[in-house]
């Protein structure tokens, strides 16, 4: 089994979301994900296993909450 670590593009490919998802997440919501020099850099089974974990869940934020007023 392949034990690297993923780009940003291609952690975004395999969740089928955004970048702007994921630094989201990353800032917000703890994503794990791994600072080396300028890039991020995530390992498969960490997020897998956070996001079973409800990680990427959505909760109210102060953001949120404004958006969700104006509909």
């Amino acid at each position: 089994m392949e034990d690297r670590w993923l780009s940003i593009n291609e952690i975004c490919k395999y969740l089928g979301i955004s970048n702007d998802t994921v630094y989201r997440w990353i800032d917000r919501h703890s994503m794990p994900a791994h600072r080396v020099g300028r890039l991020w850099k995530f390992k498969k089974n960490q997020v897998d296993a956070w996001i079973e974990a409800g990680g990427a869940r959505a909760e109210s934020t102060k953001d949120d909450a404004g958006k969700d007023s104006k509909r």
